[in-house]
């Protein structure tokens, strides 16, 4: 077995537990985005900050990478003609095709695959009723469930010029992480997105852009840093434990991602640090590394991250630049503008990162995947940095505070 892949073979999930305390988990927003706590690990050596002061922690020749998917209200409740309510919980569209952009603007079906809650009372090709207003116009939306072991979903409704998007912001709610434990409230549909939202399709938030205001972002405008934006839509696998104590034999769950060409021809040209505005943006920024790589061996391989790619035996290895010139290569001799691709990877103690220099993230769930990638930036201080964070009333998880970590 490659050295690599035996070493995280011997990865143990007991190994990356810590408690956290039910009263440390933020179940509100603070009311100002940009007054979180912000601590940052630079080398080696732990400060704290707010939020705001960002823009004074960061060198003006880097560049930001935001991850700017926008949230759908994926949480959709229906009505069987007995009383019994089906919740249908969006997570990955499967008909007219698989690529979210192109689901949310279809405008007369889709079927996407679903978790359904009370799915016992509802039969295979029953229709289940909504009626919801779109612009003050009603509109008939019906839920037919076409596949009970694969969860298939299938919505239809009775207006040709308006798109699945407009359906899910009438009817759906926004779909809160599990822990927080709560209902959603009228304040967390603008609080529960980044200010820089743009492409639906996530039904999770990139929780580390929920900190930047408009002010934070001028700043690091002015003082130079430059700012790129990608899409990776997050996946409700993202709240999923890991049940295998060795780690490596997790499920890893697999999301989508839309790069542009301006974004990899920036990337291409960067030379100084780069720094991942969240594990979405680093996850996908990693994922791109790669996928030039498998170029350099088969130029007319897909682009599909899988969970172990990266700890594979590979042959010398190109710097970043090399890889993101490889895929610029590929998308001009296809007369691509963007790329859509899916990933798995699973970055662990072990992994070596190739293109992300910072990173900017909250404070995750003990014995999640989340902590193993804080584990594999910070070279094995991050039990340090939590237990630090606990020590100085930091808050945790989606609507916590903030961090910045220097590899």
């Amino acid at each position: 077995m490659h050295s690599l892949a035996k070493s995280i073979a011997e990865i143990r999930l007991s190994d990356y537990e810590y408690i956290l305390p039910e009263e440390r988990i933020a179940k509100f927003p603070l009311e100002m985005r940009d007054h979180s706590k912000l601590l940052q690990l630079r080398d080696g050596k732990i400060s704290h900050y707010q939020f705001y002061h960002l823009p004074d922690l960061v060198p003006a020749d880097c560049m930001m990478v935001f991850n700017n998917t926008k949230v759908i209200p994926a949480r959709l409740i229906f009505q069987r003609e007995s009383g019994a309510k089906i919740e249908i919980f969006l997570l990955k569209p499967l008909e007219p095709s698989g690529l979210i952009n192109e689901v949310m603007l279809q405008t007369n079906r889709v079927v996407w695959e679903c978790m359904i809650g009370n799915l016992k009372k509802w039969k295979i090709n029953e229709k289940l009723r909504g009626e919801i207003l779109i612009n003050g116009q009603p509109c008939t939306v019906f839920a037919i469930l076409e596949d009970r072991d694969c969860k298939a979903v299938a919505f239809e409704w009775n207006h040709e010029k308006i798109p699945f998007v407009s359906i899910v912001e009438a009817a759906g709610e926004v779909p809160l992480p599990p822990y927080l434990n709560r209902k959603p409230t009228e304040m967390d549909k603008p609080r529960y997105q980044t200010v820089y939202s743009e492409k639906e399709g996530a039904v999770a938030a990139p929780t580390a852009g929920l900190h930047f205001t408009q002010d934070v972002l001028e700043n690091l405008k002015r003082k130079g840093v430059k700012e790129e934006f990608l899409t990776l839509h997050v996946s409700a696998g993202t709240f999923a434990p890991v049940k295998e104590n060795q780690v490596a034999n997790h499920a890893m769950h697999s999301e989508q991602m839309v790069i542009n060409k301006e974004t990899v021809e920036a990337l291409a040209r960067h030379s100084e640090k780069i720094i991942a505005v969240g594990t979405t943006s680093m996850r996908t920024l990693e994922s791109l590394y790669w996928f030039g790589v498998m170029l350099g061996s088969d130029a007319n391989v897909q682009f599909s991250i899988p969970k172990l790619y990266p700890y594979q035996s590979h042959e010398e290895l190109p710097n970043r630049q090399q890889s993101f010139e490889a895929i610029l290569k590929m998308m001009e001799r296809r007369g691509l503008y963007e790329i859509t691709g899916h990933t798995e990877i699973m970055i662990m103690p072990g992994y070596e990162f190739k293109v992300c220099d910072g990173l900017i993230t909250n404070f995750h769930q003990p014995s999640s995947t989340l902590i193993l990638l804080v584990a594999a930036f910070t070279r094995g201080k991050w039990r340090e940095l939590y237990q630090t964070a606990l020590d100085n009333d930091y808050r945790f998880l989606s609507y916590g505070d903030s961090s910045i970590l220097w590899y």
